[in-house]
């Protein structure tokens, strides 16, 4: 498995949380620019289920970092929250935590809605989240603190792997201000 520029470290720490496994495989993924879509995103619709999204998931175009979650989720054997395209929705999974740790799942506010991606490491003004739909693609980005909603444990079914910790980092990058 590859790393992303920066966090190759992630490749020394030992068993990685298994959200973050399969989040990592899809790292670099893109959507489509104008009316085409992502035909990789748009399989992430399909897997996940009209059901469980509750609607007919139409295009790349449409907020997607809550579908990104809700694929690598099924990936790692998780079951879903309620209406898993809508980001804030994501808050009710799995057991709040006060002090997030690598694959938790962290939710945030943004103007127009919600933003939600998983906790990979932190510097001290902000999240480094690997998440879906932050410019356009699959990254890790930074994100302020202060705009944390919540932070939720994944439901592990087996022993949490000894990499489960919270990390600090440089802050370097700049801050992301709106995911959609």
């Amino acid at each position: 498995m590859s790393f992303p520029k920066g966090y190759e470290w992630l490749g020394n720490i030992g068993t990685l949380p298994r959200a973050v496994q399969e989040a990592l495989k899809l790292h670099g993924t893109t959507e489509v620019p104008g009316a085409k879509n992502s035909p990789v995103i748009m399989g992430w619709a399909d897997a996940v289920g009209t059901k469980a999204i509750g609607y007919k998931y139409t295009g790349d175009s449409v907020p997607w970092c809550g579908l990104f979650m809700a694929y690598v989720m099924l990936q790692a054997g998780k079951e879903l929250p309620f209406g898993p395209l809508y980001a804030t929705n994501w808050s009710a999974f799995g057991k709040k935590v006060k002090s997030p740790k690598l694959g938790d799942v962290l939710t945030f506010k943004r103007t127009g809605g919600g933003h939600v991606a998983l906790y990979i490491a932190e510097d001290s003004e902000a999240y480094h989240v690997l998440g879906g739909n932050q410019s356009d693609a699959v990254t890790i980005t930074r994100i302020a603190k202060s705009r944390l909603f919540s932070a939720t444990q994944v439901p592990f079914k087996s022993t949490l792997p000894a990499s489960y910790q919270a990390y600090r980092v440089a802050s370097t990058g700049k801050l992301s201000t709106n995911e959609a």
